[in-house]
């Protein structure tokens, strides 16, 4: 039974990057929003060095939030108007684990190009080298919680026609506490000190989301397609 959901689990997240690669044009807007309101930025505020340094962990991240929701429409969507997420909870697997292939598959597509592009953009808000890496790992840590929050949402709304907003409203007020700890972990990093605290925090934030999340998600999938 084990080998059978892990080889479901393998072939939901193939079909999900499979699908993905072939929209490519669809993954590129979340990205092209971060860099773009991370670049006007500057523009907007001040050009001085100093007052984006202070700014940027926030910016980076505050950006970095609002790209993944914009992507998290697309999570079940699709396959909410083909018929395949209707399948999928009819299957003998566990829901949960399939739930998981799919945020896992979003997050690859979504996600970790967010982490790529992120210190790249440290250095235009001219974010110190010290925190740099503090920003890397606060994002591996933070996006997948954001994703698999996010998945909540967008199964409790899959079945309405403009869900967008609902989402928005159940979604952040849940981003906020990764928002907090992360952005705070690098400014306390620039200043030169000790952001295991925080990082363990956004840790135990991961755990708890990969554990109950998929449950969750599982749930709202039957409420909704009920």
């Amino acid at each position: 039974m084990k080998n059978n959901s892990l080889q479901a689990f393998v072939t939901v997240l193939k079909r999900d990057l499979t699908l993905a690669y072939r929209h490519r044009s669809e993954l590129a807007n979340p990205l092209l929003f971060f860099v773009i309101v991370v670049s006007l930025f500057p523009l907007g505020v001040s050009p001085e060095s100093k007052i984006l340094q202070t700014l940027a962990p926030g910016v980076i991240w505050v950006a970095a939030l609002l790209a993944a929701m914009l992507s998290l429409d697309s999570l079940f969507r699709s396959d909410f108007a083909d018929g395949a997420l209707e399948q999928m909870v009819l299957t003998a697997h566990p829901v949960s684990v399939l739930v998981l292939a799919k945020v896992l598959a979003h997050w690859l597509v979504t996600g970790l190009p967010l982490i790529v592009l992120a210190p790249l953009l440290g250095v235009l808000l001219f974010l110190p080298a010290d925190a740099m890496l503090t920003l890397i790992y606060t994002l591996l840590l933070g996006t997948p919680v954001l994703s698999l929050i996010g998945a909540i949402g967008v199964a409790l709304t899959v079945g309405l026609r403009r869900g967008g907003i609902l989402l928005s409203l159940l979604v952040l007020p849940l981003y906020i506490p990764v928002l907090i700890f992360a952005a705070n972990a690098v400014n306390v990093a620039a200043d030169g000190l000790s952001v295991s605290g925080q990082l363990y925090f956004l840790a135990a934030l991961l755990v708890l989301a990969i554990t109950l999340a998929p449950l969750a998600v599982a749930a709202a999938l039957r409420i909704s397609l009920a």
